[in-house]
């Protein structure tokens, strides 16, 4: 019997620090405790509203065992990504990586990264099944590591899109994701993710409650907190793309939590230098060419940005660069920035009265820049 066997009343190993044990929870309850979706006891993992028609078509193609084991409460798969390349944070099962490999194309590469042995080995088990249905062989592959300390096959400066679907919640060192997703991201790309956040900094007894871990509850960020934490990495202007709130449907787990509320959140963070961290206004306008699959007719960059298709619209500088000012953002092949940052008119116009231009904008990331 070993010294740190269960049996014994004393161990002369020393105690395991609190984010080992949070990584163990997690661990055991989404490789051993949770077999489907069915077995969840809030919607976390479930919460957000339907994908949009091309991603639903999508998950059509993807394995069955896949889709099942898959837990997540948002669909961050932007469109437009053809060729580029993704790294998704905590894969799971690998849904959004399936997706995400289709969507990139042959020329693109997508990595998953899980800690968690059982949902690795169902990732890797269908990706034949899944080209045989999609007709091409994906460049898509899964690595066992922990987001916090990225496996080294992952290098600076070399990731397009870094997604995640209701996982950094559970890391038990969240600056810590923030930080290793701003390394491996190029200039110009993004971390496109959702996840659970609180609208209050949750007491000790929610964030030690071990299902409340495993349900993406006990670990929710507030979300003035999170924005804080992002900017201090560099992503200095966090933009809601979208947002909606968790049912705790189980009475033991919802006395537990009080009156916080929880909401799934889909978060967009730009990797730009000439990002600033109020929205200011230099006269600028970009025009959408309409070349992103499945937004022919508007492209929505936020929950204060859709632009129409050939539609001049007004922007701050902080959204022209993030469209593609100076060809650095992905995004930059789809736009037209028109003007630059030579002459500065002060704060963009959030909420006032409409700027005279051919098109008002409204420009307001939740607790980045504007608004």
């Amino acid at each position: 019997m070993g010294c740190c066997d269960k049996e014994e009343k004393k161990s002369c190993c020393p105690p395991k620090a609190e984010g080992d044990q949070t990584r163990e929870s997690v661990e055991e309850y989404y490789g051993k405790v949770l077999k489907t979706t069915k077995d969840l006891k809030t919607s976390a993992c479930t919460a957000a509203g339907r994908p949009p028609l091309i991603i639903r078509d999508a998950m059509k193609k993807v394995p069955n065992t896949v889709m099942e084991k898959f837990y997540g409460c948002g669909a961050p798969i932007p469109m437009g990504i053809k060729g580029l390349n993704i790294l998704d944070l905590g894969s799971g099962s690998g849904r959004d990586c399936y997706l995400a490999a289709y969507f990139a194309g042959s020329e693109g590469a997508v990595i998953g990264v899980d800690m968690t042995a059982e949902q690795l080995e169902v990732s890797r088990a269908h990706v034949a099944e899944f080209s045989k249905t999609i007709g091409f062989e994906p460049n898509l592959k899964f690595l066992e590591g922990f987001i916090e300390k990225l496996p080294k096959e992952i290098p600076d400066n070399s990731q397009d899109l870094v997604i995640s679907n209701c996982v950094v919640n559970l890391s038990p060192d969240k600056p810590a994701v923030l930080r290793e997703s701003y390394r491996v991201l190029k200039e110009g790309g993004e971390m496109f993710f959702s996840d659970v956040y609180c609208d209050r900094r949750l007491p000790a007894a929610v964030r030690k409650h071990e299902v409340l871990w495993g349900e993406c509850i006990a670990g929710a960020l507030y979300i003035e907190d999170f924005v804080r934490e992002a900017q201090k990495v560099g992503f200095l202007d966090p933009r809601m793309m979208d947002k909606s709130e968790i049912i705790i449907s189980d009475p033991e787990l919802a006395e537990i939590c009080g009156n916080a509320r929880f909401y799934s959140i889909t978060y967009r963070l730009f990797k730009l230098p000439s990002l600033e961290t109020k929205c200011e206004d230099y006269g600028q306008f970009a025009v959408y060419k309409g070349t992103i699959p499945g937004s022919s007719h508007n492209y929505k960059l936020d929950d204060h940005h859709v632009l129409v298709t050939n539609k001049p619209f007004l922007v701050c500088g902080n959204t022209a660069a993030m469209l593609g000012e100076e060809g650095k953002s992905w995004l930059s092949k789809h736009f037209e920035i028109h003007g630059d940052r030579s002459v500065h008119f002060g704060l963009f116009d959030c909420g006032g009265s409409p700027p005279p231009a051919p098109a008002a904008a409204e420009c307001g990331p939740s607790g980045g820049g504007c608004c």
